[in-house]
């Protein structure tokens, strides 16, 4: 599985309640939190994201409370990828859970720059930043966790299996 798109950047301590404000979690539609992405931290990201595109953020991305709404948020929003130095646990897997494929490589998260193009490899982990030529090493999910995320989140991959 992979992904390519633009970056569009962020830095550290990113967490729940500046990817999606509170103000609208009286919804789970994915499309319409989608609207409110990363609004109260970037006012102009729903304007510039296009389906594909990859965000890159550094340490503890996704802190703050454990809400399922935020990665939930930044997948519908057309982010095919969240790279960053680290990612709150709690956002760790409820991206998984929803299948939004994240990968923890601090180099990369250091040196990718906003407008980036970067390609993706998640069964190998390999990050290219097209536009400098460099090569990042993520580490690739486990097998299982793959499955998850192609599957397009944990209930899917549930009843794929009871089937």
């Amino acid at each position: 599985m992979k992904a390519e798109g633009k970056v569009i950047k962020y830095g550290d301590n990113v967490d729940t309640d500046v990817i999606i404000p509170a103000r609208y979690l009286n919804t789970s539609d994915p499309k319409e939190l989608s609207m409110h992405c990363m609004e109260d931290i970037d006012k102009s990201f729903m304007d510039r994201v296009k389906p594909g595109d990859i965000m890159v953020g550094g340490k503890n991305f996704g802190c703050g409370s454990s809400r399922e709404h935020a990665p939930i948020a930044i997948k519908a929003s057309g982010i095919s990828c969240v790279i960053a130095k680290t990612f709150a646990r709690i956002f760790y897997r409820n991206a998984i859970n929803i299948g939004l494929p994240i990968l923890e490589c601090a180099e990369a998260s250091k040196d990718i720059e906003e407008g980036d193009k970067v390609s993706v490899d998640f069964d190998t982990g390999l990050i290219t930043n097209i536009t400098k030529g460099k090569k990042y090493e993520g580490v690739p999910f486990p097998e299982f966790m793959q499955e998850i995320i192609k599957s397009d989140g944990l209930i899917n991959q549930i009843k794929k299996n009871l089937k």
